[in-house]
């Protein structure tokens, strides 16, 4: 009886012999410390350890040698194979270790070079005005309150005594929110604001409420139909016109220096007694009337400068909040912010306000401070 028959490639199975086995490990290992980067390295584990490498290719023909020979060939191969991938396992962490190195030191910044800074934005003039506005407030103790926007009728109008028959409810004057019969609007003041503090806040009441107020007004140097606003309200036992008279004298020194104000009697629906507000021309200090010699571009030669609107708060206002007016009383007063950035700055057109241009937020900014 003949012994099984011999099937193996004798080819194959000297790419099994040790040396050959060897010789493949030799030279990974070479070309593994002959790679100086990462990039080298990915190359050399697909030429000495991939799917098409020498000893993949060898581990392939071990299933053709003869089944005693099998084990040998199989320990051999993989040990060769775990050498070869420790190998590069190794010089892949010494490789990243010197890349970073190397980036470390390439890409180092020197911390004491000049360097030019990005441009920077500005606080608006109008902004840091009316930060200005509360905080003389504040410092006496008043609170800064805020409301919505777009308002109901009733706060806007009814409950400040303005009757259903005022020339400023008309279309001319107010941006109504379709459909009209909703009574809803873009505020025109914010004395609205006054109204929600006096129904929600306990008294005695002192407050002042910034924001913008929409008017139907052309847009031109003199008008925008979006402006600013800072109005005041007090509401407490024993409050006169002679209060108000100082709180104004007192507001008027802080924003424009030793100026003194004047009271014109004046008519509003929701304060009475009312009067307009007038402040010395804070340039000519009054020189220039009636002196031919002196001119200003200020006040005009007439030595006053409209500034706002006050009074005491009309006694229908308070009892449309629940308040008993015979017990208290309050005075009220409002004056536009923007253009008392203009007063303080001498800027001649509005507009400019509202084009964004930041040359213009910065140039203002040190009279707006």
């Amino acid at each position: 009886m003949s012994g099984p028959e011999n099937t193996s490639d004798p080819q194959s199975a000297a790419a099994l012999e040790p040396e050959t086995i060897a010789a493949y490990v030799d030279a990974a290992l070479a070309a593994i410390a002959a790679a100086s980067s990462t990039a080298e390295l990915k190359q050399v584990r697909l030429d000495h350890a991939g799917d098409r490498s020498p000893l993949a290719l060898a581990n392939r023909e071990i299933g053709t040698l003869p089944s005693a020979a099998r084990k040998d060939a199989g320990a051999r191969t993989g040990k060769a194979r775990g050498a070869v991938n420790q190998a590069i396992a190794a010089r892949q962490s010494e490789l990243v270790a010197l890349e970073l190195e190397a980036a470390l030191r390439d890409e180092r910044v020197d911390m004491t070079m000049p360097v030019e800074l990005a441009p920077q934005g500005a606080l608006h003039p109008i902004t840091a005005l009316i930060d200005d506005m509360c905080d003389v407030f504040v410092a006496m103790g008043w609170e800064v309150a805020e409301g919505p926007e777009l308002e109901a009728e009733w706060y806007n109008f009814d409950a400040l005594n303005i009757g259903p028959d005022h020339p400023s409810r008309a279309l001319q004057d107010t941006l109504w929110i379709d459909p009209p019969e909703h009574g809803k609007l873009l505020r025109t003041q914010t004395s609205p604001v006054q109204i929600r503090a006096l129904l929600e806040r306990d008294l005695p009441l002192y407050i002042v409420s910034p924001g913008k107020v929409f008017r139907a007004d052309e847009y031109d140097a003199t008008h925008l139909p979006v402006f600013h606003q800072l109005e005041g309200l007090v509401v407490d036992e024993g409050i006169s016109m002679a209060d108000l008279r100082g709180t104004l004298d007192h507001f008027a020194r802080a924003m424009f220096g030793d100026v003194r104000t004047r009271m014109r009697p004046h008519h509003f629906p929701f304060t009475e007694p009312s009067a307009e507000v007038d402040l010395e021309c804070f340039v000519c200090h009054g020189a220039s009337v009636g002196n031919p010699d002196v001119q200003c571009r200020t006040c005009r030669k007439e030595g006053w400068i409209e500034w706002g609107g006050c009074g005491v708060v009309n006694p229908r206002v308070l009892q449309a909040c629940g308040i008993d007016a015979s017990v208290y009383s309050g005075f009220a007063f409002g004056m536009g912010v923007d253009r008392t950035v203009m007063f303080r700055n001498n800027a001649p057109d509005l507009r400019d306000f509202v084009e964004g241009d930041i040359r213009f937020s910065r140039s203002l900014l040190g009279g707006a401070r």
